[in-house]
């Protein structure tokens, strides 16, 4: 709900602010008092377009503030949130207009383009004046009211969940279409890569050995030399090193006789000639069985050389490229159940599409039966508020849509269903019956509105109403009707309502008074709210005229209790 209302240098208000209430907020005041300048206010900051000629004469800016309290909409307060908007459950709006021309648009305090504020705003509020645009005259909208209307609720739950069905079996057999185009040569590409790695399968387990023995071959020459020379050194040659250790150890031994403490060194010499010996004998076997092969090292150069080629491709470690074959090979058996795949998807599809297609014809039906009701049930509205003559369609057609979306009987197939709708009027006998946002009289729209929200009361859009020229061309009796059903919908939602009829007036829960007066050479416009004394006193002025007499004030409080005010 609007919570407050602040203006500043705006048209002929100076400054004003407004706190309204809940129920019906009702504001008279004199012809050319600014009473309409509130909504054209309200209507800027919703974001209506700004033009300098709003600005008051001398002021740089108009401003125009709006306080929405959301806490007790939780699905208004959802819907504003998914629009990026962090609040705790008030809504600040601010629209700014200078003399020059440009405009500035906050919401809470954060500087907001255009149609940001639009996007955010949308829903706030439904204004029924001459020039104005209208929620509920929205075509876009009608289909739900009418669903709201029928109770359709359980219907559309079932139909979008089915449609949701319908969309991912439509995804998933487009995916396996579009994968045909490329199947082949994917599946070749696959196949390569199963036989490049499994061919190298022996090489990967056994690389680091493999990669040893070509460092052998590739050596062959020069170990077997070292291996020889070494062999030669420690043993065959005749001043080999194990035999001058030997007759060193000899040596020692002799004079151990002498100093018993020489026979652990002798000891350690025997050994070392011993350990000595036995690496010379396996050096001279490692010289004798080393041979060079030039085929072996090719066929070790060439296998790493591919393993190192599939290393770039598929992985640097050996779990990495069996990874990436399991992958493939899975891939490939995917593929190579295509047709397999292509019929359970198809199946698929022409299942969820019956569904849907089942559910969005039980709708219409439903919906044909139910439009004839809305158009009877407006219909009587609108003779109770004087227009007798008036006669309302809802009109149901085909939902339109291009080729290569879903259809059904020539329609297409949405979330909502194949249909949509379109509130129609004609205002009097023998007209024909045309949308409502082409009504030319305001008083005809904003009664054809308000039949439409008492019909449909709690199922619009908007936490608050406002109507400007509800009342223009009635009078009397049906003005009392007027006033009792537009307090009948602020049961529902937060009403504003602008009228110069007391029989409307007395129906107010809050009650505001915009007044005129000039000032040195300037004239401003002020509204307050009214105590109950100058609620009545108000009324009777309605009621009699500029001179209030006690006549006037007795039928303004037998008025008041009329109204149950």
């Amino acid at each position: 709900m609007l919570t407050c209302l602040r203006v500043r240098s705006f048209a002929i208000i100076e400054a004003l602010e407004v706190d309204l209430h809940d129920g019906l907020n009702i504001v008279t005041g004199e012809t050319g008092a600014g009473k309409s300048i509130l909504v054209d206010a309200l209507q800027l900051v919703l974001g209506a377009r700004g033009r300098p000629e709003v600005v008051r004469t001398d002021a740089d800016a108009a401003e125009v503030e709006a306080l929405f309290d959301l806490s007790q909409e939780p699905e208004t307060l959802a819907s504003v949130r998914a629009k990026g908007v962090e609040t705790d459950g008030e809504l600040l709006v601010r629209r700014v207009v200078r003399a020059s021309g440009r405009t500035r648009a906050y919401i809470n305090g954060q500087l907001a383009t255009l149609a940001q504020l639009r996007e955010v705003t949308e829903g706030l509020a439904d204004i029924s004046s001459q020039h104005e645009y209208h929620s509920l005259a929205d075509p876009r909208r009608h289909l739900g009211y009418l669903d709201a209307f029928a109770e359709h609720g359980a219907s559309l739950e079932d139909l979008a969940k089915a449609y949701d069905r319908l969309v991912d079996a439509a995804s998933e057999l487009e995916s396996v279409v579009t994968e045909e185009r490329g199947r082949i040569d994917r599946e070749d590409l696959l196949r390569y890569q199963l036989n490049e790695i499994d061919t190298l399968k022996e090489v990967l387990e056994q690389e680091e050995e493999l990669a040893l023995e070509r460092e052998r071959l590739r050596h062959a020459e020069k170990l077997g030399y070292a291996a020889g020379e070494a062999e030669a050194q420690l043993y065959a040659n005749d001043d080999s090193i194990c035999g001058s250790l030997s007759r060193i150890a000899s040596s020692v031994e002799q004079v151990c006789r002498f100093d018993p403490t020489l026979e652990p060194m002798a000891e350690q010499m025997r050994e070392a000639v011993v350990q000595l010996e036995d690496a010379a004998a396996e050096l001279g076997r490692y010289a004798r069985d080393l041979s060079f092969d030039a085929g072996r090292l090719s066929l070790l150069e060439d296998q790493l050389d591919r393993l190192s080629r599939i290393k770039t491709k598929y992985g640097e470690t050996r779990e990495e490229i069996l990874r990436h074959r399991a992958a493939a090979a899975e891939e490939l058996d995917s593929l190579e159940r295509y047709e397999e795949r292509v019929d359970r998807c198809q199946r698929d599809y022409d299942e969820a599409f019956e569904n849907a297609s089942r559910l969005a014809r039980e709708l219409r039906a439903q919906r044909q039966g139910a439009a004839a009701k809305l158009s009877g049930a407006i219909s009587r509205e609108l003779s109770s508020l004087g227009m007798g003559e008036a006669k309302v369609t809802v009109e149901l057609a085909a939902l339109e849509g291009g080729p290569r979306e879903l259809q059904v009987e020539g329609a297409r197939l949405s979330a909502t269903g194949i249909d949509r709708a379109e509130l129609l009027i004609a205002p009097n006998r023998g007209e024909d019956a045309k949308p409502l946002r082409k009504i030319a009289s305001g008083g005809e729209l904003s009664r054809a509105m308000l039949a439409i929200k008492r019909v449909l009361a709690g199922l619009g859009p908007a936490s608050l109403y406002v109507f400007d020229e509800v009342d223009a061309g009635v009078g009397g009796a049906v003005a009392e009707v007027i006033g009792r059903k537009i307090h009948e919908v602020a049961k529902h939602s937060q009403v504003l309502c602008i009228t110069h009829l007391p029989q409307i007036s007395a129906y107010a829960d809050a009650h505001y008074r915009v007044h005129k007066e000039v000032v040195g050479e300037r004239t401003k416009s002020d509204i307050r709210l009214l105590s109950e004394k100058e609620r009545l006193e108000e009324i009777a002025r309605m009621l009699g005229g500029v001179t209030v007499t006690d006549q006037a004030r007795a039928a303004a409080k037998a008025l008041l209790q009329s109204a149950g005010g």
